[in-house]
């Protein structure tokens, strides 16, 4: 059984009283993950890390093992025979799936939420409901659990309108219809083709909120909320934010749409109150809370919420943490949030992300990948190793972040990196960083 000593790790190992060096398990394979190891590596109590699966970049920072992120029960197995003292459970699957829940079974704590907690991304329809029991801003919304009913009310719905499937559907779960027609695919595609598997067995569908997002990532342990860095995504494929949606291609951080007021309101109506809705509902939330955010006319609402760290916002967010991510992750454990200090720059950080040209549909992949030397801020996400070489073998393959003084050098910095990067059929979008570059200036 592994141990676990709250107050220190103090704990000697063998008889020369040296200090017990940690063994962490990161469950994940995706630059989000590569990220989170990058920063936990900065603690020199961690003697090992382990990514369960990881990936071809990711072994170059941590001993990869070829577990699926939802196979608990492998998961399981190999942190008890492995003395694992602490694990991150990252994406979202195996959050809903209740991996953190078997982990404290046997006695390892973790950095995440339980199944109960990770359903406020795990179905959008609870997130909603809750909202609205709740009285946390968000957009108006009606759910349906049969096409037929679904069809009928788009006939009438205003538009433009947004369609969700309910369930988890690695961020590509959002439709927003212009018209008519567009609305009747999507509900047909979600509900009768079964676009996203029983994730569209019921859906959401609500009015289309306007004004600029936000993306503000935040720890808690369930009584303390401390927001991290706020960051902008840039979800659509092409540039000018044409083009279908995507896990996610280039983020930069601060958002400057997140003001001072704002985050004030956003704390005071949203962050806070979620956090004691979840509470009240038996679902105490400890880990990573994720606000998707959308700043409007009558002020901040909630488009949706993750689970845990977003993808490729982690890419911008972490690297401006000056604080030690694993202390920040075992006090959210221990529930002493509150007397832990979370600091970050006040500098810029931009992340462009290199994909295979055809994602998110279809591409192709097992190109070579040619790296630069310097391999600093660069993550890893579709690639896997073979012979001593990266191949490709995702849609987006990996993220270029550079951080800088001011957001226009960050930007400048992170476009002369991914320069440096070859592989067939490598494509990135050009503007990321555009829109808020423009808003600095207004």
């Amino acid at each position: 059984m592994a141990r676990y000593a709250p107050e220190g790790w103090e704990t000697p190992k063998n008889n020369d009283n040296q200090r017990y060096k940690l063994k962490l398990l990161v469950v994940g394979g995706g630059g989000r993950e590569h990220a989170i190891i990058k920063k936990l590596k900065e603690n020199k109590e961690i003697e090992k890390i382990y990514a369960l699966p990881g990936n071809g970049g990711i072994a170059q920072d941590a001993e990869c093992v070829d577990i699926k992120a939802t196979d608990i029960e492998g998961i399981v197995n190999f942190a008890v025979h492995n003395d694992i003292d602490y694990a991150v459970v990252a994406p979202d699957d195996p959050l809903v799936l209740g991996c953190v829940d078997a982990l404290n079974f046997v006695g390892i704590p973790c950095f995440g939420p339980t199944s109960a907690a990770a359903m406020i991304e795990g179905s959008k329809v609870f997130a909603k409901n809750l909202m609205k029991k709740y009285g946390i801003p968000t957009a108006e919304y009606e759910v349906f659990d049969n096409a037929a009913s679904a069809l009928e009310y788009v006939k009438t719905a205003p538009l433009p309108t947004v369609i969700k499937a309910d369930g988890l559907a690695l961020g590509k779960g959002v439709i927003i219809a212009g018209t008519r027609r567009e609305a009747e695919d999507a509900v047909k595609s979600i509900m009768e083709d079964k676009r996203f598997g029983k994730s569209g067995d019921k859906i959401v569908i609500e009015e289309f909120l306007q004004g600029p997002e936000v993306s503000v990532l935040s720890f808690t342990d369930g009584k303390t909320v401390v927001p991290m860095i706020s960051s902008m995504d840039h979800k659509r494929a092409h540039d000018n934010d044409e083009g279908l949606n995507t896990g996610g291609m280039g983020t930069v951080a601060p958002n400057p749409y997140y003001t001072e007021k704002v985050a004030a309101e956003c704390m005071e109506k949203i962050f806070l109150p979620t956090i004691n809705a979840m509470n009240a509902e038996g679902r105490t939330f400890k880990g990573c809370l994720y606000f998707g955010l959308m700043i409007t006319k009558d002020g901040p609402k909630v488009i949706e919420y993750n689970c845990r760290f977003g993808d490729p916002e982690t890419q911008v967010v972490l690297p401006l943490l000056e604080s030690d991510l694993f202390t920040i992750m075992k006090a959210t454990t221990d529930g002493k949030l509150a007397g832990t200090e979370v600091r970050f720059s006040d500098r810029h950080a931009c992340c462009v992300i290199a994909a295979s040209d055809g994602y998110p549909e279809h591409y192709e992949k097992g190109f070579e990948i040619t790296l630069p030397e310097d391999k600093s801020g660069i993550y890893v996400a579709g690639a896997k190793q073979k012979d001593g070489k990266l191949y490709t073998s995702g849609g987006r393959v990996l993220g270029v972040t550079r951080t800088a003084d001011t957001l226009k050098e960050a930007v400048e910095k992170a476009y002369g990196a991914i320069k440096e990067i070859k592989f067939g059929n490598m494509y990135y979008r050009h503007d990321i960083g555009k829109r808020a570059l423009a808003a600095k200036e207004n």
